[in-house]
């Protein structure tokens, strides 16, 4: 069973096992007189066709194809009951509108017949193909490549700790990073120096880092803010090692016995189920919006075409998620070559905007081709705004964690955007960053739902400038 190959035999497994269920559910059924006609060819078909894919899609969206290392039995053992006996319950009750169960006294056995199948078949292959993973992990088979931040006591405390585990929780030690401006000799040649801080995102890159744990000083702790703001670039897992106030306040969630004991810096800002369902409303909304407006996009098409010389679409280079630069298109709203070789924020009384621009930007329609970069998985239609690297440059100075934004996909609209509205400075921007990380502490469906309808409201008023 090849790394990374796990998801796909979830899943699998899971089609199978859902066909099997509800043909065995239908037998049973008509052995214990549950309704007064037998199951017929047609109904046993569709739901041999129906069924497996959607238990296969509520799964996916509830993240048990998510591969993963540091999946636990125990949780999966419990969301499994969970979710099944939610799911059995509600297309118990469909089964029971169709009368496809009208027998009274049968009600309860045959709900604890297709739960029991359903939940037994699907979970068993999924108990042994994450022991299996784990099994692997344990015998340090497979894992994760790990980079540790420091170079004195506490770092090669930890070294030592994670080498001498009874069973290995997956850490696979990469090398270490000096805080210092030189190399650490207590390690000697147990494990590779990597470099200094300042080489921190190479280091990730070239070397597949998983996850990070920092094992500073007390007297080291003032980089402490640069460490977290460099690694929000990157998808890794980031540890620390706990203070004794950590453990005593709770702060510390470790539920491997033989694992090192560490603080983990979440960076999961959405339950696994919503970020599925997010992506796909992201990719749906946009669709469909791109095709209902296409009268609008041709009508504004021309208009600015007929507003002067110039593209259409507006193009610039914007930063995205985890640091990486992307190509936004936006209408164009300015005069052509309104910006001259040095960046320039907009504002209310901006000369360059066309009076076209001025009314798309006050509805907000000059951002209508921002759906092309959700449907290209760019950007997300909740999130903060993105902004260029000549600016965040400048932001950062003032306020280092903004670079906790790209951690998630940037919006064609935010909190920020909804609650200040454009911003024509970079200390209007600091401003609206107070609102945006609000955003990223309470990431939720709902958050977004609200976004968007106040966002809703805003461009039907005429009041996005």
């Amino acid at each position: 069973m090849k790394k990374g190959n796990h998801p796909i035999l979830y899943a699998l497994f899971d089609l199978v096992a859902s066909s099997v269920a509800w043909v065995l559910f239908c037998i049973i059924r008509d052995r214990a007189g549950g309704a007064e006609a037998p199951v017929t060819d047609r109904e046993l078909i569709t739901g041999i066709i129906i069924l497996p894919f959607t238990w296969s899609l509520i799964f996916l969206f509830a993240g048990f194809y998510s591969y993963s290392l540091r999946r636990s039995r125990l949780l999966e053992l419990i969301y499994s009951i969970a979710i099944t006996l939610l799911v059995t319950f509600i297309l118990y009750f469909i089964l029971l509108m169709r009368g496809f169960i009208n027998e009274k006294e049968q009600f309860l056995y045959l709900f604890n017949v297709l739960f029991l199948l359903q939940f037994t078949l699907t979970y068993l292959p999924r108990l042994i193909i994450t022991s299996s993973l784990a099994g692997k992990v344990h015998r340090g088979e497979v894992g994760y490549n790990t980079l540790i931040i420091g170079s004195n006591g506490k770092a090669y405390e930890t070294y030592k700790r994670i080498r001498e585990e009874k069973i290995p929780s997956g850490n696979i030690l990469s090398g270490y990073i000096s805080i210092n401006s030189s190399k650490s000799s207590l390690f000697g040649e147990e494990m590779p120096f990597l470099g200094f801080l300042d080489d921190l995102p190479e280091v990730i890159r070239n070397n597949k880092i998983e996850e990070v744990i920092i094992a500073i000083e007390g007297n080291e702790h003032a980089t402490i803010g640069k460490i977290i703001g460099m690694l929000n670039y990157s998808d890794v897992t980031v540890k620390a090692i706990p203070s004794l106030k950590d453990i005593l306040t709770g702060r510390v969630a470790h539920t491997a016995i033989y694992g090192t004991p560490l603080l983990e810096i979440s960076n999961r800002l959405m339950p696994v189920w919503q970020s599925n369902i997010k992506q796909i409303m992201d990719y749906t909304f946009s669709a469909i919006s791109l095709v209902l407006l296409t009268p609008v996009i041709v009508m504004l098409s021309v208009l600015i075409k007929l507003s002067g010389k110039g593209n259409i679409i507006y193009s610039q280079e914007r930063v995205g998620r985890n640091g990486r630069n992307f190509t936004i298109y936006k209408f164009r709203s300015m005069h052509d070559s309104a910006e001259s070789e040095v960046p320039m924020l907009s504002s209310m009384s901006d000369t360059r905007v066309t009076p076209v621009g001025r009314f798309m930007r006050k509805h907000r329609l000059d951002e209508i081709p921002n759906l092309i970069n959700v449907l290209k998985g760019e950007m997300s239609l909740v999130g903060p705004r993105p902004e260029r690297e000549y600016f965040i440059n400048q932001i950062v100075q003032k306020a280092p964690h903004y670079r906790r934004l790209l951690k998630v996909k940037p919006g064609i609209t935010s909190w920020g955007q909804v609650k200040y509205g454009y911003a024509s400075s970079v200390d209007q921007m600091i401003e609206r960053l107070e609102f945006d990380l609000l955003y990223l502490e309470n990431m939720n469906l709902l958050i977004d739902l609200k976004i968007l309808i106040y966002t809703s409201l805003i461009i039907i008023r005429g009041k996005g400038v």
